[in-house]
This record gives C-alpha cells, structure tokens and sequence, in this order.
C-alpha cells in the first residue's frame, strides 16, 4: 500500500468526525453551568492553537467541531436562577427525596451539560426532574415506579 494511500484513507478518517449533536430543548443553565461552557470554551481555543502549531489536523478538526458545539450551547445558553424563597421544585434547586425504603438521595436540577448524576445533578429534562416541578416539600412522585417523598428544597448549594 503506497503512503499516498494510507493518507488519503487518514484525511477520509478526520472529516468524518460528525458534529455532535445539539439538543432540542430549552439550554437552561445555571450560574456555574455558564462558567462551565466559558472555561471550556476557552480550553478549545486554546486546544485548537496547539493543533495548528503541532499541524495536527486531527486536534485541529476535533477541537473546531467542539468548539463550534461550545458555541452554539453559549449562544443557546439561557442562565435560570431559582428564586430564594421559593417553596416548588424549579430548575437550579437542590431536591432531598426520601424512597419507599427510607433511603435518602440530593439531586440538583442543572442544564444537560453540567449533570452528573454520579456527582448528585440532573438534567432539567430527565424523568426524575420533569416529575419534580412544581412540587413542594411533603408532595409524592412517581418515577419508574419507585414513589419518592419530597423531604426538602434548597436553593443554594
């Protein structure tokens, strides 16, 4: 196989990278999702001059598709901030739910960027979140069939 070749085959490789996907819902983000999207957007750049110092057209073309992701999102970004004294569930709270079982778990309602539910947050769009809304402490919900008693609320973490 002529090197020519192999090139070819590795330029097919890099321009196939696909954009990645942006979401259909609302990019409600809080204050430290906002700071996420800026830091990591100025890391892309950053990641970006590396690549065109290095002429490394793979980082070149992995950091150009993230940076234009990290765009459109800041762009998109709709900074939601719960207000203080507010007794229902809304985005940006901290939720304390007791189970069935007397087990306690703390979720905060985030943007889909910044959740990560092995960290403790949510996506203001998932199931568990979409069921909180608009409740208040004592209420009951039902999510997957395990019901949860809502025990407190936060609004700052």
């Amino acid at each position: 196989m002529s090197r020519a070749f192999t090139r070819e085959e590795d330029n097919e490789a890099i321009a196939d990278i696909g954009e990645r996907p942006i979401s259909p819902h609302r990019n409600l983000v809080t204050e430290r999702g906002l700071a996420q999207i800026e830091a990591e957007l100025e890391r892309l750049r950053k990641e970006l001059g590396k690549g065109e110092r290095q002429e490394d057209r793979e980082r070149l073309a992995t950091a150009s598709r993230d940076l234009r992701y990290w765009t459109a999102r800041r762009e998109s970004a709709e900074l939601s901030v719960p207000e203080a004294d507010s007794d229902v569930v809304r985005f940006g709270m901290g939720v304390t739910l007791e189970g069935e079982d007397g087990g306690k778990v703390h979720w905060k309602i985030v943007g889909e960027d910044e959740a990560d539910p092995a960290k403790g947050s949510i996506s203001h769009v998932s199931p568990m979140a979409q069921a909180l809304f608009g409740k208040s402490t004592g209420d009951l919900v039902t999510v997957n069939g395990k019901e949860w008693e809502i025990v407190r609320l936060t609004t700052r973490e």
